[in-house]
């Protein structure tokens, strides 16, 4: 088996490189063997979310105090590009979801007291977290969602939907955007809450039937008279637009990792696949104009994983990574459309065939220049700052 190989970024230190070696190995010995039977049940089981807690990738960015490992963003990428060199983005999302898209709202924004409640289980895989932003009429628009939640005597009633959320079905603890301030306009007066799972207000309305990620469970969510306490609001009151954005900086940066290892993966399987097929008397590899077209994505996708890297150190120095994040989120998913179709048609009738890795990466990979933010967002962001 071909192991194609990114050179190490000499900004990784002893321990990130040993984390990169025990998750690859994670991912050899525990996801590959058995994720194709949770793709085919649409889940992922518990079970994993707590081996990897108990190795400690879950918390990697968390404070140590609460069970983390107080590591910054460059962990969260190499934990990124690993899992998605499984090949399965479906356990991928799933799992970067909890430690890096959800729980981080509670990490960073979070009192003593919430911090003290969520973040051990979750950094220990005993819980895990989805994020509750996305609505039918509110995706990329986030100012536009419509959720609304209203201060009471006792509390917080919520009421409103959200939709497409990664670990809704099954996830114990759910951060919900909704709007506090029915009169103020677009990104002011939206509030985050922390929900937890049996709450007699959250319905799950459907678990969805997806065109890729079949491994991770994705579902819409009613919140019909949904009854928190008062400490349930996270952070400020009115602050939500702008903590949702901060967190979006590091999904989009997690996106650039997922980018990466699925890239080295599909790259992998193609050398393989071109050095034994023959065709006009010989391999595919021996043929310079079809080898010469995955040099050419290969090219790219180390670009594309190099500005991911860059990006990751700048936001660890504190710079702001607007601009360059919200370009690597639009070149390194456009990338990926590239990289996986490129690879599916040097299989070429076996690269259509359901069972075959390249097709299942070529259906994974269509939703990361959507989810996130829409490439054509991510570009209008660029165009803001320049």
């Amino acid at each position: 088996m071909t192991e194609f190989e990114f050179l190490e970024p000499d900004l990784l230190d002893e321990d990130l490189r040993m984390v990169r070696e025990q998750v690859r190995r994670f991912v050899r010995e525990r996801i590959v063997p058995c994720a194709d039977a949770w793709e085919a049940s649409g889940e992922i089981p518990r079970e994993l979310f707590r081996e990897l807690g108990k190795l400690g990738f879950l918390g990697m960015r968390h404070p140590v105090e609460y069970g983390g490992g107080g590591m910054g963003p460059l962990a969260s990428v190499v934990l990124g590009e690993e899992l998605a060199r499984s090949g399965y983005g479906g356990v991928a999302s799933a799992l970067t979801v909890h430690s890096d898209m959800s729980i981080g709202h509670i990490a960073h924004r979070g009192t003593h007291e919430q911090k003290l409640k969520y973040l051990p289980a979750a950094c220990a895989g005993e819980k895990v977290g989805a994020v509750c932003v996305t609505e039918p009429n509110a995706g990329s628009d986030v100012a536009g969602l419509k959720t609304r939640a209203q201060r009471t005597p006792d509390g917080w009633v919520i009421n409103g939907s959200k939709t497409f959320i990664t670990n809704g079905v099954h996830g114990d603890i759910f951060i919900v955007a909704a709007r506090t301030d029915p009169d103020a306009k677009g990104s002011r007066g939206i509030s985050l809450f922390i929900v937890d799972k049996g709450n007699p207000g959250l319905k799950i309305a459907r678990q969805f039937d997806k065109h890729g990620w079949r491994s991770s469970d994705t579902a819409e969510l009613f919140f019909d008279e949904l009854k928190l306490a008062p400490d349930a609001l996270l952070g400020e009151e009115g602050k939500g637009f702008y903590y949702i954005m901060s967190t979006f900086q590091n999904e989009r940066l997690v996106v650039g990792a997922l980018v990466a290892g699925t890239c080295a993966r599909a790259i992998e399987l193609t050398v393989d696949y071109m050095r034994q097929r023959q065709a006009f008397g010989k391999t595919l590899w021996d043929q310079q104009v079809v080898r010469n077209k995955l040099s050419w994505v290969a090219s790219k996708a180390a670009a594309a994983r190099a500005l991911t890297y860059q990006c990751a150190q700048m936001i660890a120095e504190g710079k702001d990574t607007v601009r360059e994040v919200s370009m690597l989120k639009a070149f390194a998913a456009e990338t990926l459309q590239e990289v996986v179709h490129t690879c599916l048609q040097l299989h070429g009738g076996t690269g259509f065939i359901i069972g075959t890795p390249v097709e299942r990466m070529a259906r994974d990979a269509r939703i990361l220049t959507i989810g996130g933010g829409a490439t054509e967002v991510m570009l209008e962001e660029v165009a803001k700052r320049m």
